[in-house]
């Protein structure tokens, strides 16, 4: 993986020195080589950081200049088939340089065409490619957004990078947040695609290819793959399989990806918790894999520790396996190391462990393989398995019931369910706070709706300073469409790859560590969609498919256990090490100097936190990655 930036400007008497600027900015991304390539008479410039890991010769240099001259490329992620087109160009009579699989690709666009290309293959990237024929500049992502792309008009020149922090390099670039995007951040935790923080920059959405002319102004994107239309075609043409069928049939399509994404000229690993989804990933790479895998795992320290169940997991399977101990924690420098990672505001709180995990992993490997993606393809959350079972009946009952009900819960106050849950031995934590929430939910129009609402972190309304109008987001839930795939889909096309894929992006390449995710192999996800709903949530329980490929390599006593999350101590941090800090970010007359939260509810929320009487964990860290952006000098 590797960090780009280019700049289209014709007439520009800048373009070295500003896209060098941006090339500085996304270093950390490719700390092996450096690379820049100028056209002055056509007003372009690319840039490339690279981390070497297939090809490490200088074979693999980019910016890289297709063999005919026509095409000119800056690549970012990998292309995990690229041996199998190799094989098909040596065949043609092309004869390649190196064995990079940007070379490969290179060379397809060149007899295919980009679009026809990037269909073609399958990887995880972000790439420009300039056609010195045509004069068009390409931009593309890939199918499920695992790699970032940003672009837009900076003054009179057109822009593109990995990262938002190059763009904010150039001299032009915007200072002011967008308040739609703060909007939608303070609603959901993160910044949805196409939108940015800034004013006028785009994300590249997943599936999409834009062209832009020598003049700057850019097509619409073009989508080349769409889970909407993924999931149309699956619903349509469900399996009709038994379940051990099925598993074969995932299991296979499992093992592959994890075999392509095995690859690589440099040391390989694998993130091993002994949870669910690691655990699975781990078994199939010993399983396909010549020599044992290396696995790592964090030793976090009290309930959330893992470790043990890992290391006793590793030894089942006989894995290299390796538990590395974190530094002594400093709060406040970790929350705002993790700021400074995102280059806008960013609200999960998972991001710290997971910036920890990549870090102390980089010391022994430059590519690992993770078991994200799987919650979201399968139903492993526990708000899936309330689509699919309680939500799903509840929302059949009239409206005006469900709104008495939802009145009743809400006559109890947070802290009395708190008292009750401990009178009645539920375990379940801030039992109070969620039913509130829940109770907001049942007011909703149907079980999508509701999910929206449990999904919410703060209404914009209520806490911005002159809030602007909700951004348009149309539904792509087919009206046939059950609760949870309905659930699924919504989750799949913005909280995996806005939130999910760019922690682990930020996290893992801040120090230059290849992040490698098995379950997200765009044909692997195609099949998800064809899977009826049992094979997913069953008996109340989610990833019911990834269970079974488990049990078949690994005792279920070793990892059935409940889920523990990979979040921090969020709610005992804000009322001990990171309270002043907290504080800080959020005093009242730096709101008010600001004119973009307002200081009375975000005072109430704080002072409900300390005082023990509600727990606004999640509410106050989405308030307090604004500030810590803002505070950045970014605004």
């Amino acid at each position: 993986m590797c960090g780009l930036a280019g700049l289209l400007g014709p007439g520009s008497a800048h373009l070295a020195d500003d896209v060098d600027r941006m090339s500085a900015a996304v270093a950390h991304r490719g700390p092996d080589d450096r690379g820049r390539w100028l056209d002055l008479q056509a007003g372009v410039v690319l840039a490339h950081r690279r981390l070497s890991i297939v090809d490490l010769s200088p074979a693999g240099h980019q910016p890289m200049v297709s063999s005919d001259g026509r095409w000119v490329v800056v690549l970012n992620g990998e292309i995990y088939d690229h041996a199998d087109h190799r094989a098909e160009l040596e065949s043609q009579g092309v004869r390649l340089r190196g064995h990079s699989d940007t070379e490969v690709l290179l060379e397809l666009i060149a007899r295919q065409g980009p679009e026809a290309a990037i269909m073609a293959v399958d990887g995880m990237f972000a790439l420009g490619l300039w056609d010195r024929q045509e004069q068009q500049l390409t931009l593309a992502r890939d199918r499920l957004g695992e790699k970032p792309l940003y672009y837009g008009r900076v003054g009179s020149t057109f822009a593109f990078a990995s990262e938002l922090s190059a763009i904010r390099r150039l001299r032009a670039a915007p200072t002011e947040p967008d308040r739609e995007a703060v909007a939608a951040f303070l609603r959901l935790g993160f910044v949805p695609a196409p939108y940015s923080i800034l004013p006028g920059i785009s994300k590249l959405p997943p599936g999409t290819i834009v062209r832009v002319g020598r003049d700057g102004v850019s097509t619409e994107p073009a989508t080349y793959w769409s889970l909407g239309r993924v999931s149309a075609a699956g619903s349509a043409n469900p399996l009709t399989l038994h379940d051990s069928e099925l598993v074969d049939l995932a299991e296979d399509a499992l093992r592959s990806s994890v075999h392509r994404r095995l690859q690589a000229d440099v040391p390989v690993g694998a993130f091993l918790s002994g949870g669910l989804d690691s655990t699975t990933i781990v078994a199939l790479a010993q399983q396909v894999s010549t020599q044992p895998v290396r696995s790592f795992t964090v030793a976090v320290g009290g309930a959330g520790d893992e470790s043990e169940a890992a290391s006793r997991v590793a030894a089942h399977l006989g894995t290299a396996h390796q538990t590395l101990p974190l530094p002594e924690l400093d709060a406040v420098k970790l929350a705002t190391r993790v700021a400074e990672m995102h280059d806008e505001p960013f609200a999960d709180p998972s991001a710290m462990p997971t910036a920890l995990l990549c870090a102390a992993a980089r010391e022994h490997v430059t590519v690992a393989l993770s078991g994200d993606g799987a919650d979201e393809l399968l139903g492993g959350y526990n708000r899936y398995q309330v689509a699919h079972g309680g939500l799903s009946r509840i929302f059949g009952l009239p409206a005006p019931l469900r709104a008495g009900i939802s009145a009743g819960v809400r006559s109890i106050p947070p802290a009395g369910w708190d008292r009750l849950a401990a009178l009645t031995g539920t375990r379940t934590p801030d039992l109070g706070t969620k039913a509130h929430k829940l109770a907001a939910a049942l007011r909703a129009e149907d079980s999508l709706a509701a999910f929206g609402v449990l999904s919410t972190q703060w209404d914009p309304t209520r806490v911005m300073v002159a809030p602007p109008a909700p951004l348009a987001r149309a539904s792509t839930a087919a009206a046939s469409m059950s609760p949870l795939a309905a659930m699924l889909l919504a989750d799949q096309l913005t909280t995996l790859p806005d939130d999910m894929l760019v922690k682990v992006d930020r996290a893992s390449m801040a120090v230059a560590l290849e992040v490698r995710v098995p379950f997200l192999d765009h044909r692997f996800v195609e099949l998800t969609w064809r899977l009826p709903d049992r094979a997913k949530v069953r008996d109340g329980r989610g990833k019911w498919l990834v269970r079974q490929i488990l049990s078949r390599h690994v005792p279920q006593a070793l990892w059935e256990r409940p889920k523990v999350g990979f979040d921090p101590p969020l709610a005992a941090w804000l009322r001990g090490p990171l309270n002043e800090w907290a504080h800080d970010l959020l005093a009242t007359d730096r709101l008010r100097r600001q004119g973009i939260l307002r200081p009375d509810i975000v005072a109430v929320a704080l002072a409900e936190h300390e005082s023990g009487r509600r727990n606004h964990d999640y509410a106050l860290w989405t308030l307090l990655m604004l500030q810590s952006w803002l505070d950045g000098g970014n605004a």
